[in-house]
């Protein structure tokens, strides 16, 4: 391989790691893995050298002038912060159902700390996040993450990716079909909890010397305690659901 070639090559791969890099450095689920960040860009540098290797037509760099590398960088960075909005909107839907569990059932003030960003996260939340990060796994996700990778070389060649006029309008549509989705696995849990505090109500009214405050908490932690495990073993279906359409609405997100 001569000198122009090789140097061509280097710039291909880093200009298709800002697409393919972001994905494993930041998006969940890869994100959940416990794994220093250096490790997840270097395996994305590493999947990057390989679609390089496997499509050298698609990913050759005709111009290396700055100005160029400039914009195909910049094209290249958007397409994978798309990549990355899309996995963060799924799973930010069930962080987002999760914490509204957190609120019915008074675990308001409790949060946990994800030990692989250090951010604090929602309790029935993270149960609801890592059990989307095992469906997504078990079903071989990142094996369709990777095939989408690859088609998107054919649809946008290396630095000439662009946004499509109604991109924002589908996202909405996506955002749509996630929250419902996302709240239809919460959902059972929520109108039991609901229900308590109807009955928790009225037996107030019956009773006024009752200390609802503190029977509501009691009664709600026991009932989320009993429904969480049945709701978790029957959200599978809907989680895996929620990973198809991710999966099937990036190509038109991009």
């Amino acid at each position: 391989m001569t000198s122009p070639d090789l140097v061509g090559r280097v710039c291909a791969c880093l200009l298709l790691s800002l697409r393919v890099a972001p994905v494993f450095a930041m998006a969940p689920p890869f994100s959940l893995v416990r794994t220093p960040v250096i490790f997840r860009v270097a395996f994305g540098l590493a999947i990057t050298a390989c679609l390089v290797a496997a499509d050298p037509h698609l990913t050759q760099v005709g111009d290396l002038s700055p100005g160029y590398l400039i914009v195909a960088a910049a094209r290249e960075l958007m397409l994978g912060i798309v990549f990355v909005m899309a996995f963060h909107l799924m799973f930010g839907m069930l962080y987002l159902a999760g914490r509204t569990l957190d609120i019915q059932a008074g675990f308001g003030m409790s949060m946990l700390v994800d030990p692989t960003s250090q951010a604090q996260t929602p309790l029935v939340g993270t149960l609801f996040a890592y059990a989307a990060a095992a469906v997504f796994f078990a079903m071989g996700g990142h094996y369709d993450l990777l095939r989408l990778m690859e088609a998107s070389l054919h649809a946008m060649p290396l630095g000439e990716g662009y946004l499509q006029p109604d991109s924002l309008a589908r996202v909405a549509m996506f955002m749509g079909i996630l929250s419902s989705t996302g709240f239809g696995i919460a959902g059972g849990a929520m109108l039991i909890l609901f229900l308590a505090d109807m009955a928790i109500t009225l037996l107030s009214r019956t009773v006024p010397q009752m200390n609802v405050l503190v029977l509501g908490f009691q009664v709600k932690t026991i009932l989320l305690l009993l429904v969480l495990p049945m709701t978790l073993g029957a959200s599978g279906a809907l989680l895996a659901r929620m990973t198809t359409l991710t999966l099937e609405a990036l190509p038109g997100l991009l």
